[in-house]
């Protein structure tokens, strides 16, 4: 794969040209498929993920059956933060949310090029803030928010990371995500497809009205998403290069203050 095609993903496009070279050595392009499990709990992280068109799901379990998605990894980041901050097992599970491609390093390679103190420790811990946000705030939004405003907050997530309005998704895998049952997941479905916000055929969602799904969703969604913009930017900005928290401080009064 071509180092432009490995910039898709933000951690790696962060990196200046030869420090990008010597970590590219390292890395494995690898096809992921959805439930494609990559971390168990309490496993050892052997390996780490930079997606560049799949999207991961981090989850915890309740009741040794219940499983709650607690953030949601795409192209801004990397599966595998337990290597970034010392640890060799994660309580959580990791898994494949959307098939695609992934660059894959081992846990060894990615402490080799941090102990350089490069650019790539930097932009991990801008990754790790925004993580911290993202796993606050779904705290808050799963305790405090409606399924529907919850599975619009969702999709719209899913979408960020994914680059795109259309992508698969059955309903007992949206249930899984809400902890829901699946009638309910899909009674949410048909009423977000009655509102002409999404469409629904054959195991997949095309979201039609995104202005519309972003005044179902929750703010929880707005507070995310600002936090990540700043190393996803969009059309016509610039990624946050520095270490400065504003938003994040905001983020989490807002949580506290809920």
């Amino acid at each position: 794969m071509s180092h432009d095609q490995l910039r898709r993903n933000a951690i790696l496009a962060a990196l200046p040209a030869g420090e990008f070279s010597r970590l590219s050595r390292d890395l494995e392009v690898v096809d992921v498929e959805v439930r494609m499990q990559v971390y168990e709990p309490g496993g050892t992280v052997s390996h780490v993920y930079f997606p560049l068109s799949s999207v991961f799901s981090l989850v915890s379990t309740a009741d040794e059956r219940i499983l709650v998605e607690v953030a949601t990894i795409g192209r801004e980041g990397m599966a595998g933060l337990p290597v970034f901050l010392g640890a060799a097992s994660t309580p959580q599970a990791a898994f494949c949310q959307i098939a695609g491609q992934a660059a894959r390093a081992t846990a060894d390679s990615l402490r080799r090029a941090l102990s350089r103190d490069g650019a790539l420790h930097a932009a991990l811990s801008r990754y790790t803030q925004t993580t911290m946000v993202q796993i606050a705030q779904n705290v808050v939004c799963n305790s405090a928010h409606p399924a529907e405003r919850r599975a619009a907050r969702w999709l719209l997530t899913t979408r960020d990371r994914i680059g795109t309005n259309e992508f698969p998704l059955t309903q007992e895998f949206l249930g899984q995500m809400l902890g829901v049952r699946r009638h309910t997941a899909s009674d949410i479905a048909r009423r977000l497809q009655d509102d002409g916000l999404i469409r629904y055929t054959r195991g997949r969602i095309t979201i039609t009205d995104t202005p519309g799904l972003e005044r179902t969703a929750c703010q929880c969604y707005s507070i995310v998403k600002a936090e990540f913009d700043q190393i996803v930017p969009g059309p016509g900005r610039s990624g946050r290069q520095d270490l400065q928290l504003t938003s994040a401080g905001r983020a989490y009064s807002m949580v506290i203050s809920m």
